[in-house]
């Protein structure tokens, strides 16, 4: 089956605007949602408490960048963005919530043209499972790391499949009772159709191994549920070495 071109992606996006407002109406479909922003934002307080420049890739309307303002306020906030109609309320909700500076990009993120080292951290938030090809993916991950300044960390949440076929096929029909539990089988079909059309997602494995080849210190997973995966890495700065438990350590 053909996969949704980049126009048709934009286009739908830009009739959906209102419902991706709400984690209640636009993220029904994805397991522990709240949990992942949570994660997400604490995270990044946690280990860049000083940062000034976020990249919110994919922005949507703009919930991630409004999470980790919670957290850390002031940020100054590129949003990028497909759908100009997605962009426009994401600029809207978060210039409300900073002080900081807020730019919008309307680009396909593998177009990303920004200077190098002008973020202290890079959001991506269910935006990588539209990549297609290997290339397309090595070039996003090399791109962000060139985009993240030394100490920066970019943060992942999205769908993901699992690379041994039995397991991947055990999930995924626990992700369908899911689906079946919150809007019956007709929604379960709904959905699945819809990540048949326009996603391509890989593995937590396969994206740790691209990001580790493009230079990242550290990758490692922050909450795994079913088939979606929060996870973060890190460009660790020469001054300022990342702080390791020892062996049998659990920090308590």
């Amino acid at each position: 089956m053909n996969k949704s071109s980049i126009n048709e992606i934009k286009e739908r996006f830009d009739q959906d605007v209102e419902r991706f407002t709400s984690l209640e109406t636009g993220q029904t479909s994805t397991v522990d949602a709240r949990l992942s922003l949570d994660l997400i934002s604490e995270a990044a307080a946690h280990l860049r408490p000083d940062a000034k420049d976020l990249l919110d890739v994919g922005c949507g309307a703009g919930n991630y960048s409004l999470k980790l303002l919670e957290k850390i306020p002031h940020l100054n906030i590129s949003l990028v963005d497909l759908s100009p109609a997605m962009l426009s309320k994401a600029d809207e909700r978060v210039s409300r919530k900073t002080e900081g500076r807020v730019s919008t990009i309307c680009k396909d993120i593998k177009n990303l043209t920004q200077d190098k080292e002008s973020f202290d951290i890079i959001v991506a938030g269910a935006v990588l499972h539209h990549l297609r090809e290997d290339t397309e993916w090595n070039h996003v991950f090399a791109n962000f790391y060139q985009l993240l300044r030394p100490g920066g960390i970019l943060l992942i949440s999205d769908l993901v499949v699992h690379s041994v076929k039995p397991i991947n096929h055990l999930i995924w029909e626990r992700y369908k009772s899911y689906l079946q539990t919150l809007g019956g089988e007709e929604y379960q079909k709904q959905v699945f159709t819809y990540i048949q059309i326009e996603d391509s997602p890989r593995s937590y494995e396969y994206q740790r191994e691209i990001l580790l080849e493009s230079g990242f210190n550290y990758v490692e997973i922050l909450h795994k549920n079913l088939c979606f995966a929060t996870f973060y890495a890190i460009k660790e700065n020469s001054n300022s070495k990342v702080e390791l438990l020892s062996p049998g350590e659990t920090d308590q």
